[in-house]
């Protein structure tokens, strides 16, 4: 098997940045994916940005685990945001070993946003870390074929794009889209189901998508498709936040299994 799958932290948000670590090791992923920023202001917030306690124990685990850090989130462009704001978050990523920074493009001014995000990949840069905007239907980046328009006019070589299946089916792209890109701009991908039937608010589609996922092979998502269409040695992230199951289920039984899913999927191609 030439994927590598590692453990997205939307999957196990109940879980610190540490337990993250631990559960992904326990549950026999490749790698870890940390949030280092919210997502939102309701969302819990950790101390992980900078010389913290959690820093130096989620420093500790991942030395102890043999994991390595596959993606920090999230970092979001809106017109107000100055990148430079994001130099610490950034250390703090390069610190922890991670190598791509993922990008939510909320700023309505193509442009503008273009713009920031050159600027956002040249300061990661300088910490050997990429950064991979992902398209999101209810943000101003809301397709797979926006998001390498802007990335190519971006022009940085650490630009990359990201393709999660929700998001990439409920914006309208199809498999075919993905030629949109040259296939060095994907430098991983998320993974994770979800039903076929599109919403028709807005409401049910961010439910969806921030709480309600469905394990690869459960839902109507052509995921043998996009896989098919990203190069073989992409690695994975599976963000498949569940919330009605974690209240049931602890973190490593369901992460296991939602592995052990994900590995049949790609068997199967």
């Amino acid at each position: 098997m030439t994927r590598k799958i590692g453990l997205a932290a939307l999957t196990v948000l109940e879980l610190t940045p540490p337990d993250m670590v631990s559960c992904a090791r326990d549950a026999g992923f490749d790698a870890i994916g940390l949030r280092l920023l919210p997502a939102t202001p309701t969302e819990v917030q950790h101390a992980m940005v900078g010389d913290t306690p959690l820093v130096r124990e989620t420093e500790r685990r991942l030395k102890d685990s043999g994991l390595p850090v596959l993606d920090i989130e999230i970092f979001r462009l809106k017109p107000d945001t100055n990148v430079a704001d994001y130099r610490a978050a950034l250390e703090t990523g390069a610190r922890l070993g991670a190598r791509e920074a993922l990008i939510a493009g909320n700023d309505p001014e193509e442009a503008r946003l273009t713009a920031s995000f050159a600027a956002f990949c040249d300061l990661a840069a300088e910490y050997d870390i990429a950064g991979n905007l992902e398209p999101m239907p209810w943000t101003d980046v809301k397709t797979f074929v926006q998001g390498a328009r802007i990335v190519a006019a971006a022009g940085c070589a650490n630009a990359g794009l990201l393709i999660d299946p929700i998001h990439f089916d409920r914006g309208g792209d199809v498999p075919a889209s993905i030629a949109a890109a040259p296939a060095s701009r994907l430098r991983y991908m998320q993974l994770c189901d979800a039903p076929a039937a599109r919403p028709t608010d807005t409401e049910t589609l961010l439910h969806q998508a921030r709480a309600e996922r469905l394990m690869p092979g459960d839902g109507g998502l052509d995921l043998a498709g996009i896989l098919r269409a990203v190069p073989r040695d992409v690695p994975l992230s599976l963000e498949i936040p569940m919330q009605a199951l974690t209240s049931t289920m602890p973190a490593v039984p369901r992460t296991r299994q939602m592995l052990e899913k994900a590995r049949r999927l790609i068997a199967s191609l």
